[in-house]
């Protein structure tokens, strides 16, 4: 899945201000001073970055409704707990980044997993949704209980996801498949045993077809943490964003948000 503060006063505040209005964006002024919050704050709003084709997560009811999904309302009740408006700019994956970089927008709210070349290049909030990889089988199979029983077994995969290197790494053979949709068809058909994927998408089709003759058989240990990403240097707004979401755990706002989307609290 950001820390800053803004403490200049007087003069130097209403200058640094006025350059960052000047630049357009959000982030450090010349003399390395953090805006990042002062122009939220002035501004009114806060604008996120996100696909608006990306179900749950981001995406238009009825594909022309409004814009909804699980990382829209984590977004919005974020900025109600700053005082100032979600905005959102529909933008593709392939050039979200450069678009932040570009301050186009203050921060993405797209599911972005947190690692290491990531937290090189933005800062990271606190993590709003921390999921791990399952291996999905039919009710009724009793085999696979762990990724070791994998070994030898036939799991549908697409071949490049990381979900296709953990089947392999775990002895699995697998047969090349488009989606999740197309895997799950295999399972239920008995054509493969297994489908190994994400515990998000599972609760996301678990929830909206609960009768699918499917079954988690085993979870990894090891997590992915999604959170709302930054420019580096917005220390002030980042810091601001963390206490929105420590608050928005403590009351529930966060776990009702991933209720209503996966049935399951996904943010912690």
């Amino acid at each position: 899945m950001n820390r800053r503060r803004f403490g200049i006063i007087g003069l130097l505040a209403a200058t640094s201000i006025a350059l960052a209005a000047c630049s357009g964006g959000t982030g450090s002024t010349a003399s390395g001073g953090d805006t990042s919050l002062a122009d939220v704050k002035s501004k009114g709003e806060i604008v996120f970055a996100t696909e608006g084709t990306y179900k749950p997560f981001s995406f238009h009811e009825g594909g022309a409704g409004a814009l909804t999904g699980y990382d829209v309302e984590v977004a919005q009740a974020v900025a109600g707990k700053l005082g100032v408006k979600a905005v959102f700019q529909e933008t593709q994956w392939d050039g979200i980044f450069a678009g932040l970089e570009a301050k186009r927008f203050d921060a993405i709210a797209n599911q972005v997993t947190i690692n290491d070349e990531r937290t090189a290049k933005y800062d990271f909030s606190t993590p709003y949704t921390i999921s791990s990889g399952v291996i999905v089988v039919k009710d009724s199979n009793d085999s696979i209980k762990s990724f070791e029983d994998l070994k030898g077994k036939t799991t549908a995969q697409s071949l490049t996801s990381n979900w296709y290197t953990l089947a392999t790494q775990s002895g699995a053979n697998v047969q090349a498949v488009e989606g999740w949709a197309q895997g799950v068809a295999l399972v239920q058909q008995d054509r493969v045993d297994a489908i190994v994927n994400d515990k998000l998408t599972w609760l996301d089709y678990n929830k909206n077809t609960p009768n699918s003759g499917l079954k988690v058989a085993a979870t990894t240990t090891d997590t992915s943490k999604s959170a709302i990403t930054f420019r580096k240097g917005s220390t002030e707004l980042v810091a601001s964003v963390d206490t929105a979401l420590a608050e928005l755990a403590a009351d529930g706002t966060l776990t009702a948000i991933s209720e209503k989307y996966f049935g399951a609290d996904v943010s912690k």
